[in-house]
């Protein structure tokens, strides 16, 4: 039986699947994070005002930066539905200006770092968490010592063979599991709470101020293991377009923030009842003969953690994508009714060699969440700053206004920046690196474009030229229709021109195709193009989509067929360019860069299916071009 989008049956499934995606980074936080605080290599005293101060902070950082500044505010930053920095980004660029212009380049520049980032978290998020839920099975016995890199490395690689069956269905296996995770940390958080009840006085925010205040540097260096407790705040919002807003919402509020609340008081009583359980106080909250099943769950936890990182790169790799700024990949989409669950081959074995790559190196959870962080910290404080922009341009907000909601925030994001950025020593100079070459590659990819595209224009016959010379010299025109694929239409394709030249003959009816993404998500369809007639049989057909739409070709002609032009579908041919690019010393970029380039463009799928161009109905006339 199919359930309505409109019932509650749907809004519960939803939510369930939402659990299942959205939440698992979050979820798993309590796995490691107390433990760092008084058991890693930046640990503190257990002492009262400690552990009462470091709960507080954990608490108030999960209202503050998850309840109110994500779920609240940064949900709203709705590109049409679809969440993530890049909608974010698009959202901030002033309408009606060139995204090239100088007053932009922060914005762009911004929300491309950002999203480059997110590439690099999600490679260690999946290496920290099942690493950190295997480990809990020394505490059973050290036999299983030896085994835990593997295992590590066996259960990332099913998880990552699994993604192409696409996240809906992966939340449906995973939803009913992350929420009995739910249940049971919050029942073994209630048990450890019984302990020592004085825990609950961590309600109050005056002792995470009084452990700042109190411990100076060292109080503002722990900050950082604090802010491992909200790690997955912003997959929230780049897994947005996967549920929607609604099912985030309740989700969080009914079943995970209570379930995270309860888990960290048990922690912090378990370490005020004994200082002993530091090395591990959530594995310890159990009792011993439960403790192997809650290392099972915890690692199935843990992959779902996983899951939210891999999704939000999906997304995010779909809309650079459509944006621009990244080569074409394959990209398939594994829902019929949700447009945002996707599946990127590419992306994913990158993932997933560096997310075993990561897991080899660093060995333990330890060692990784030393280098955790800092990739998140520095989002967070972009999706603040891009928040500020859109509130200011597109929602008008007053400077008054727009400081007065936003700059709490900003200082909150900052704090925990600054506290982060002593892990760049310490391992957190890959997840950086990783971000810093995601941004040189999608920067050089639109510069490279843009160059391209002026290369080609030099010495380019401008379409009115090119028709009186149709009238003058009137070549063999042959049946049928011939469509050029174009990025402007002010001037004849070179592969209208070469084929001319070469084979001197010209179709019936001439189509010039420019197709643009719009910096929104989706263009409906009514306004998905508009056509101009010019002599000589030449019609200039320009496309339009949004950065989230699917791209189809023959789906628009054949629309443009009923409604404007009298086309046969069995006599269109498809004429594409296909530009070999030659690195040279002529100004434009750095040579390293075109070189980059050109190998981005040999390597980029191919336009035919990409468009979804029948590739049976394709010309490619190549064009060598130096850049």
């Amino acid at each position: 039986m199919q359930i309505s989008k409109d019932g509650q049956g749907y809004l519960a499934m939803q939510t369930l699947g939402a659990l299942g995606i959205v939440f698992g980074d979050i979820g798993t936080s309590p796995l490691y994070t107390l433990r760092e605080a008084f058991y890693g290599p930046h640990s503190i005293p257990i002492v009262r005002d400690n552990v009462l101060g470091i709960v507080s902070l954990i608490l108030w950082s999960l209202i503050i930066t998850i309840s109110i500044k994500y779920l609240w505010f940064i949900l709203r930053f709705d590109n049409k539905g679809e969440g993530g920095i890049l909608a974010l980004m698009a959202l901030a660029l002033p309408k009606g200006q060139h995204t090239n212009s100088k007053g932009n380049q922060w914005i762009i520049y911004g929300g491309l770092f950002g999203a480059s980032l997110l590439y690099g978290d999600g490679m260690i998020t999946p290496a920290i968490t099942v690493t950190g839920a295997i480990e809990g099975l020394a505490i059973a016995t050290p036999f299983f010592d030896p085994y835990v890199i593997p295992a590590s490395i066996a259960i990332l690689t099913g998880l990552f063979l699994i993604q192409k069956r696409g996240t809906g269905r992966i939340g449906i296996i995973f939803g009913p599991m992350i929420l009995l995770w739910f249940i049971v940390i919050g029942i073994l958080g209630i048990r450890g709470i019984f302990l020592d009840p004085s825990i609950l006085m961590a309600l109050n925010p005056y002792y995470g101020f009084h452990f700042l205040f109190h411990n100076g540097y060292q109080g503002f260096i722990t900050l950082g293991i604090v802010f491992l407790a909200v790690t997955g705040g912003e997959a929230l919002y780049a897994d947005m377009g996967h549920f929607g807003r609604l099912p985030i919402r309740l989700g969080w509020t009914v079943i995970v923030l209570p379930s995270l609340m309860l888990n960290y008081f048990g922690q912090g009583a378990l370490l005020l009842s004994d200082s002993k359980f530091a090395s591990n106080p959530f594995y310890y909250l159990a009792p011993s003969w439960v403790l192997i099943p809650l290392v099972a769950l915890a690692t199935a936890a843990a992959v779902i953690a996983s899951q939210a990182l891999i999704s939000g790169a999906f997304s995010i790799t779909r809309q650079a994508v459509s944006l621009g700024f990244f080569p074409r990949v394959l990209i398939t989409h594994t829902s019929k009714e949700e447009i945002g669950q996707i599946y990127v081959p590419t992306i994913n074995w990158v993932l997933l060699f560096s997310t075993i790559g990561l897991v080899l190196y660093f060995q333990t959870s330890s060692a990784m969440a030393a280098a955790y962080g800092i990739a998140v910290t520095t989002t967070m404080v972009l999706t603040t700053l891009l928040a500020y922009a859109v509130a200011r341009q597109t929602w008008k907000w007053s400077i008054l206004k727009a400081l007065g909601v936003i700059l709490p925030f900003l200082l909150i994001d900052f704090a925990f920046f600054s506290a982060s950025v002593t892990k760049i020593f310490h391992g957190g100079w890959f997840t950086v690196a990783v971000g810093l070459f995601i941004l040189a590659v999608m920067s050089t990819w639109k510069k490279g474009r843009t160059i391209l595209a002026q290369r080609l224009r030099d010495g380019a016959v401008e379409i009115n030229q090119f028709i009186a010379n149709i009238k003058k010299n009137r070549p063999i025109r042959v049946p049928g229709t011939a469509v050029f694929m174009t990025s402007t239409t002010d001037i004849a394709p070179p592969a209208l021109i070469t084929n001319l030249t070469h084979n001197h003959v010209l179709h019936e009816h001439v189509i010039l195709m420019t197709i643009t993404i719009n910096e929104t998500s989706y263009v409906p369809r009514e306004d998905r193009y508009t056509m101009t007639t010019m002599d000589e049989g030449v019609t200039i057909l320009r496309v339009y989509y949004g950065f989230m739409d699917i791209l189809n070709v023959p789906a628009v002609l054949m629309r443009v067929a009923i409604q404007d032009l009298p086309l046969d579908e069995k006599s269109i041919t498809y004429f594409m360019g296909r530009e070999t690019v030659l690195a040279t010393n002529r100004p434009g970029m750095a040579l390293w860069r075109e070189k980059l380039f050109a190998f981005m463009a040999r390597n980029a799928q191919r336009a035919t299916a990409y468009f979804k161009i029948p590739s049976h109905r394709v010309v490619e006339i190549g064009i060598q071009v130096e850049i």
